[in-house]
């Protein structure tokens, strides 16, 4: 596990609440008639001090007075038989009883109650966070990448409609919503306008396209990438307003050919890919003490491959990467932790101090 457990923004239950009520309703009244047959079927060992015969209306109430503890005494056990019946059955029956009701009682008005009230409390809170819809594959994957890359996992919500996928995500401590990332009111939930960012993952290109015209309605200026596996829909999800698109099919495609001209290559894209390797790209805007500088020469102590500067993208060898200038947006290769540990380029080898 990445992360602590954390309190599930929302979660959608399989039963709705009337079926919950009525599946504890009937259990309950399932065990009163169950004591009422064995009432009646040994009513000669109770008795009547009012006339002295007991019917069966007479075995309906003695039952609900025994298990709601009333006991007025005008029908009492009288033969050890009884006694015995009452105590090894009826009285574990009460308990079942009254444990059902407080149970209903609880789940019902004081739990939903503080649930409705922590979501509220959650939803006003909710600023700057990512989004993430869908937790498939790519989904999962993300999240997990997130939180290695130090995302706090409460600052991550993920909506999914298989409550299955949702346990792993509420595991790692992230919010959590049960629903369709497709309708108006699952996004307004979860602030969507106020997102830092919003991964779609859906598992099918129309569903994530449509999840991606939904939310750019909803949020016109939150940044949004979207996984797409069919290339002719990538300029789709570009004109439903997506700003990154993601063709997994293509990028493997990329590796595989990368492989034939160099046994390392998908090797270290992979690296770069993940902050678990030993090196890592960084999207950043350039700092005030670097405008001026060369690519060569960033503050970090990264090494610049290309920037962007008014939409164009610029390689580190062209003349415009030797100034860089306040607003531009440089990519740069950093050694991460295990970078720093064992070196790059070095056979594994720790850099000499």
């Amino acid at each position: 596990m990445r992360g602590p457990r954390f309190q599930p923004l929302r979660r959608a239950v399989k039963v709705p609440v009337w079926g919950d009520l009525s599946i504890r309703l009937g259990l309950a009244l399932g065990l009163i008639f169950l004591v009422v047959m064995i009432h009646w079927w040994d009513r000669e060992g109770l008795v009547d001090n009012l006339d002295g015969e007991v019917s069966f209306l007479d075995v309906v109430y003695f039952t609900m007075i025994s298990i709601t503890t009333t006991g007025f005494g005008d029908i009492a056990p009288i033969t050890d038989r009884a006694r015995l019946v009452e105590a090894v059955i009826v009285t574990p029956v009460r308990f079942a009883v009254l444990f059902i009701f407080v149970g209903t009682a609880y789940n019902f008005l004081i739990q939903r109650s503080w649930e409705k009230f922590r979501m509220n409390r959650i939803q006003e809170q909710l600023a700057d966070h990512i989004v993430v819809l869908g937790y498939g594959v790519s989904g999962s994957e993300s999240v997990a990448e997130l939180i290695d890359r130090g995302v706090e996992p409460h600052c991550i919500v993920v909506i999914d409609p298989s409550e299955e996928r949702l346990a792993d995500a509420e595991a790692l401590g992230c919010n959590i919503m049960a629903a369709d990332a497709t309708r108006d009111e699952t996004l307004k939930a979860v602030k969507i306008d106020r997102a830092q960012s919003v991964l779609v993952s859906a598992g099918r290109d129309d569903t994530s396209i449509l999840i991606v015209l939904t939310v750019r309605a909803l949020a016109p200026a939150v940044p949004i990438s979207v996984v797409v596996r069919a290339s002719d829909n990538e300029s789709l999800a570009r004109q439903a307003g997506a700003n990154n698109v993601i063709n997994p099919v293509h990028f493997t495609g990329l590796l595989l050919a990368g492989s034939v001209k160099g046994a390392h290559i998908a090797d270290y894209l992979a690296d770069l890919a993940s902050v678990a390797g030993r090196v890592q790209l960084v999207e950043r805007p350039v700092t005030a003490e670097e405008c001026g500088c060369a690519i060569s020469a960033l503050k970090t102590g990264g090494r610049g491959l290309r920037i962007y500067r008014n939409g164009e993208a610029l390689g580190f060898w062209e003349d415009e990467c030797q100034n860089l200038q306040a607003g531009d947006i440089v990519v740069e290769i950093v050694p991460t932790i295990e970078g720093e540990k064992r070196g790059d380029g070095h056979n594994g080898e720790a850099r000499p101090q």
